[in-house]
Parts: C-alpha cells; structure tokens; sequence
C-alpha cells in the first residue's frame, strides 16, 4: 500500500524508516517532509499541513491507502474531517476528538465528567481573576496554556509568587499567543512521571509499551520546558500489573467516554500521567505520537507498524496486543543553541554518517537540512540519537557513543537520559 506521512520532524523520520521496513507498504510520501526523509527514500511533497485545502488536495492527488499524521496542530485544525470526506483513510482523530490536547480546559471538563483520574484544576478567562486565585491560595501549583504550544506552555511552579508570573506571561503579555489566553491552574502532583501511548480503533485499546521522556532541558531536571530532550523504554517501575491499571482506569475511560460523547478516537492516545502514591493520574492527553517517545518505541515494536495504523484507521484493530522486542531503546536529543527560545539555524554538522554506521543506532532527523553538499541545524531539536540494546544501560552507552560522534557549534543535549532508573519497587540505582 501506499502511505502519506504528515509532518517533517523526528517522529515522522522514525515512523517513515519503520513503513520504508514494512512488507505491507510499496511507497511512502510525506507533507512536507524533509530532507532528512528524502535520504530514506521518501517522496516528499513540500506544502503546508495547516494550509487544510492545498494539503488535502496534494495528498489525494497522491492516491494514498493511508495517510498517518504526526504533529497535533493538522489534527486540530481538522485535517483527518477533510481526509476523510475525501474517501482517504487516517490514523490519526478527528477535530472533536483531537480537542483532548487542544484544549486543556476540555480535557480537564472531560476527565471530571467521566470520573478520569487527574488533579484538582481551575479554569481562567480573566488574568486578574487567576492573580486573585493564587493570592488566596498559595499552592503550589502547575499553570498551563490551554491551546497547543508545542510542549512549552507548562509552568511547575515552586510558589504562588511563580504561579502568578506565569499567568503574568501568558495572559497579559500574550507569551504563547492565543494558546495562553485561557489558562488552567492545577493541583501540583508530586511523583514519577510516565508516557503511556496506546493505539486504538475507536472501540479496542491497546497500551504500547510505557516510556519516560525528559521535558527540562538540562541535565537534573533544570531549565525550561521544551518538546522533549530524551526518552527511553521500558520504564522497569511500570509493571505489568501498573500498566492494566492505567489500562482499565484510565485509556480505556477515555476512548469509551470520547465515543459516547460522539468523538470516536482513531489513532495515537497518548497519555502522559504520574504515578502518585495514590495511583496514576492524567498530567495530560495528546492525540498523536510523543516526540521523543515515538523514537524509542518503534525501534522496540515486533509487530508490523504499518499494518497496526491501517487496522485501527479502518476500524478492524485485532484482538491480540502489539508484539515487543525484548531490548531497551533510549534517544538522546540534540539541540540547537538557543533552544527552546530562538534556535540558531544554518550551523554544520558533522558525523551524522559515523553515528548512524555504529551497531545498534539510528540517527532522526528533526531540525535539519541539506545544504552546499552539507548538513546544517534547521530547527530548535536537531537530530534525535537512538539506540538499541540487550539492557538499558547498554542501549544508553551505544546512544551516547553515538552522540559523541556528532558536532555541531554550540549543541545542547542531556548527559544524564536513563542514567538513574527506579526498579520495580521504587528504589533507584546508577544504570551506566
């Protein structure tokens, strides 16, 4: 079959290498892509995914089987409505399921009205109103933009007098835009976090393999938000008996109550949760892939990745679970100097190839593109590096040995992914 892949950042790359690997698909396009997807193999078609006339049509001309998408922005603006109507199959929701990540405010509303675990949150339309809030109740507390801000619209606030700054930012100097006009203010849960990402049909649910992602941008949880430094899978403090928790309480819920409310949800649910001493509970929804935790979950996948996106777009997801491999995935994310606030662009970058020639390792291009016969940095998240190995500890030597082949002027990028991983029971111990 033929697959469209929407988006050119270093999901799609993966998800593009595990179609290209794929019995199943004889082509495979993307919009726009990337010159980082076109060395794969892939046709890519240039365009814009919010441009929603001028991608459909591009797309269709195609004759696609399957259109996956990556980012959450096309969903929301309801790029999968338009797809669809034109006879095409897409994993990925629907507009009015897709408003899980696109409003916090809904997500929040919608966890309390089908009795979804998460914390206490209130929602603000009025700066003053949020700043009276906080003066009468110190927290501490989480401020979050309710519309899509890639990743950078959550502030974990120490104190009220940090709550109120972030309001301050986002309500009355408009430091999101639009994204940050309403704001929803949170209980702040303390606790470990976790990405638990499941594939669904609408009706079936199947959980993927849990992973952890880093969101700060330096080493020891320090600095601001970003779109994700790093990630690694499995996570050893998430046990099976953890995961059919999250499973029956949480995933499942969240499908069922989307299509009793006529939202069915086809594709990627993505639920990024903590596991509090009272048990886990939803820190947030996404509708697509994780960015990074699609690059080390998919190196991971036995199944047929391209055969589980057309049965759960068409509606026919099987009964048996995804297949996994039994070796650890971690990725290492490598910025541009300046991320996450104005990245440095046009910067060259050497030893792509080498990195990717070692055993075990795949190079993802993010933010990256071809020019004078060279690579240059193009983006904030430049190039995620994946490995895989027997252990985690292995699969994060092989990772950053990788990382060590690869410069670029003042690269960022975390020393300490799956460094210290708690096991079954809690406790933390060095793994390399």
């Amino acid at each position: 079959m033929r697959v469209a892949i929407v988006g050119s950042g270093g999901r799609e790359h993966a998800l593009a290498r595990a179609f290209l690997r794929s019995p199943r698909v004889e082509r495979v396009l993307a919009l726009p892509g990337s010159d980082g997807m076109a060395a794969l193999g892939v046709e890519c078609l240039g365009g814009d995914p919010l441009d929603l006339d001028a991608a459909v049509h591009r797309l269709v001309a195609c004759g696609p089987d399957l259109v996956v998408v990556g980012p959450e922005a096309p969903l929301v603006a309801g790029l999968a409505d338009r797809l669809e109507a034109a006879g095409v199959a897409v994993f990925g929701p629907r507009q009015a399921a897709a408003r899980i990540e696109g409003s916090k405010a809904f997500a929040k509303a919608f966890m309390a009205r089908h009795g979804i675990p998460t914390a206490a949150g209130h929602v603000f339309d009025d700066p003053a109103d949020a700043e009276d809030f906080l003066r009468r109740n110190p927290g501490p507390w989480v401020v979050k933009a309710d519309g899509l801000a890639a990743g950078k619209g959550v502030f974990v606030c120490a104190d009220a007098a940090a709550a109120r700054a972030a309001v301050h930012r986002l309500m009355r100097r408009g430091g999101l835009g639009p994204a940050g006009r309403r704001v929803v203010i949170e209980e702040r849960l303390q606790g470990r976090e976790v990405s638990v990402l499941a594939i669904t049909d609408g009706e079936r649910v199947h959980p993927l393999a849990p992973a952890r992602d880093y969101k700060r941008l330096a080493d020891g949880d320090r600095g601001p938000n970003t779109g994700g430094m790093g990630a690694f899978s499995p996570v050893p403090d998430v046990t099976p008996e953890l995961l059919d928790e999250v499973r029956r309480r949480i995933l499942e819920p969240t499908v069922a109550g989307l299509a009793a409310e006529g939202r069915p949800f086809r594709g990627v649910l993505y639920a990024g949760l903590m596991l509090t001493t009272e048990g886990p509970q939803v820190l947030e929804f996404n509708c697509r892939w994780g960015d990074p935790e699609a690059q080390v979950l998919i190196p991971r996948l036995a199944t047929d990745l391209a055969a589980l996106c057309w049965d759960a777009a068409t509606g026919r997801l099987p009964a048996e679970a995804p297949a996994w491999r039994a070796e650890a995935a971690v990725c290492v994310v490598l910025a541009a100097p300046g991320y996450p606030d104005e990245p440095a662009r046009g910067l060259p970058i050497t030893g792509l190839e080498e990195a990717a020639a070692l055993p075990g390792v795949w190079i993802d291009h993010a933010g990256t593109r071809r020019e004078g016969g060279r690579w240059v940095t193009a983006g904030g998240r430049v190039v995620g590096v994946t490995a895989r190995g027997p252990t985690l500890a292995e699969a994060r030597r092989r990772a950053y040995e990788a990382v060590a082949r690869i410069d670029f002027p003042g690269r960022q990028f975390r020393r300490d992914i799956a460094l210290d991983v708690p096991g079954p029971d809690g406790s933390t111990a060095a793994r390399g």
